[in-house]
């Protein structure tokens, strides 16, 4: 199940042109899922959706994630159906609100009501994919009296959201089938999202998240890779609550978001301390020794985020060998004492 395996990002720039590769060789390696990140400006996560549920048999792919203000929720129901007609059980729709720089400095449209947004755009989606004939009037959107071809049986595709703050993990317990955490997500974060998975949810409630890996027989490169992702995502997440939770404040990644808005590289000031706190990286008994950690905090799959400065074929391959076993066998020491 994809929810209980271990996942990779495909994330880099020359991801796209690689797609048929690298998700094959994810599939080989035996693990559970592939994610695609849809980040401005980068390939659209739909197209290379596709070119991986095109070539391979039994791998999940995920949308991790896409969001309402540059999609509207019709389009992102429309553009799902046709990936889930294609590979049936085995699509992933991951849902978030971007950010504001994004969608209203550089692109115009007005970033208002995200939780509002994203709310009606989890009920539109569900509804159109279910095969209803929909009329709805939200705050945000809106439809008039719009079914989806060819799906009258209706389609049965997972709903995560890509949210980090308490309001907004509120939400996804209400409405989703889990949460997909940030980069940097850390055990404490996967335990407050545990925490909003109120009552009847939250035995249903799936939890996962992009971290980031890198294995090596020398620990010490793999920590070295490692460091300028953290680096950065600690300058671009700088005072928000997915570091607060992991003992993170903002005096602490202060300097990361000062190196980050002048443009300079901050790895340096990356302790081992946080690598242990963020990341599972280093030898793969240490990768095998941090995975623990994030599994005793209820996250049910790592979505393996590996650095530019590591191969990302030849981790797949040390991942799926080195790593996702382990991850396997720790799922069903839990379902063998539940």
């Amino acid at each position: 199940m994809w929810s209980r395996t271990m996942g990779v990002a495909m994330m880099g720039s020359d991801v796209a042109s690689r797609v048929p590769e690298l998700a094959r060789a994810a599939e080989r390696a035996g693990l559970g899922s592939v994610w695609f990140v849809e980040d401005y400006f980068f390939p659209g996560v739909f197209a290379l959706a596709g070119a991986a549920l095109g070539v391979t048999e039994r791998i999940t792919v995920g949308l991790g994630v896409v969001n309402p203000y540059t999609r509207h929720p019709a389009l992102i129901a429309m553009e799902t159906a046709s990936l889930a007609s294609l590979a049936p059980g085995r699509v992933v729709l991951g849902l978030g609100t971007s950010n504001r720089n994004w969608i209203e400095g550089r692109m115009a449209i007005p970033f208002t009501t995200p939780l509002a947004s994203l709310r009606e755009c989890v009920e539109i989606v569900r509804r159109l994919l279910a095969g209803e004939r929909l009329t709805y009037h939200g705050e945000r959107h809106t439809v008039e009296a719009v079914e989806l071809e060819d799906v009258r049986d209706g389609l049965e595709v997972p709903i995560v959201l890509g949210v980090k703050g308490p309001k907004a993990l509120g939400l996804a317990a209400d409405v989703a089938d889990g949460v997909h955490g940030a980069i940097l997500t850390s055990p404490a974060h996967v335990r407050r999202i545990r925490a909003s998975a109120r009552g009847h949810r939250a035995a249903r409630f799936s939890v996962v998240a992009y971290v980031p890996v890198a294995v090596s027989a020398d620990g010490d490169r793999a920590r070295a890779w490692v460091r300028p992702l953290i680096a950065r995502y600690l300058g671009v997440l700088h005072g928000q609550s997915i570091l607060a939770d992991a003992g993170l404040e903002r005096a602490d990644t202060q300097a990361f978001r000062d190196a980050l808005a002048a443009g300079k590289p901050a790895a340096e000031l990356v302790t081992d301390e946080v690598i242990d706190t963020l990341a599972v990286a280093g030898t793969p008994a240490e990768c095998r020794d941090a995975l623990a950690r994030w599994h005793e905090a209820g996250l049910d799959a790592p979505i393996a985020v590996v650095p530019g400065a590591a191969d990302l074929r030849a981790q797949i391959e040390a991942i799926g060998a080195e790593l996702a076993p382990c991850w396997a066998r720790l799922g069903l020491s839990h379902e063998e004492t539940r």
